[in-house]
């Protein structure tokens, strides 16, 4: 058991019986009353936002989170099928703790899994990845000095939002967390 003063972002925690990940943590001392910890946090199973307040020197349930890389073999239904680098074993990873970054995931990319025992509770796909354009409408000489977006489609399939100079066959970086385009990658 932890105290509140022993907890932070990104701390797993048990509360009500869930888990939950903080996601936003401050001390707070109102005037002549009591100091607090105001905690906003994720709920690992449904992704619900939950905020509480925490009195100073409560405890604290903390859970012993394991972080490994693993690498993306493919997708199978509602799974995301990894292999473990070291032992070979291949692990089925839920797809929804990827959220929208799953659909940027190319096989061979490291990906970080977070277990619980030998359940996966935390997946993250990289930050940035490195996609091939497959199809682009093609853009128009001299039509470049605005700053419009056209639709684009990655190799993985999913739809990205391009600046009008990219075209098919061209490499781009994507930011997974948001699924925005940042820049056109230099092919050698």
């Amino acid at each position: 058991m932890a105290t509140t003063g022993d907890i932070g972002v990104g701390t797993v925690i048990r509360f009500n019986g869930e888990l939950c990940s903080i996601i936003e943590y401050q001390h707070r001392t109102p005037g002549n009353l009591r100091a607090f910890y105001q905690a906003k946090m994720r709920n690992l199973k449904n992704g619900k936002l939950v905020e509480n307040r925490f009195r100073s020197g409560e405890s604290v349930e903390t859970v012993r989170v394991e972080y490994k890389q693993l690498q993306y073999i493919f997708q199978e239904n509602d799974f995301i099928v990894c292999m473990d680098n070291e032992t070979y074993e291949q692990v089925h990873v839920p797809a929804i703790l990827f959220g929208k970054g799953s659909q940027f995931l190319k096989e061979g990319m490291e990906v970080k899994v977070a277990f619980e025992g030998d359940t996966p509770i935390i997946a993250e796909p990289p930050v940035f990845v490195e996609l091939e354009v497959t199809y682009s409408e093609p853009g128009v000489k001299g039509d470049t000095a605005t700053n419009t977006l056209k639709p684009s489609t990655v190799e993985t399939g999913a739809e990205v939002y391009v600046p009008l100079f990219v075209n098919t066959g061209d490499k781009i970086r994507i930011d997974t967390r948001t699924g925005e385009y940042c820049e056109r990658v230099k092919q050698s």
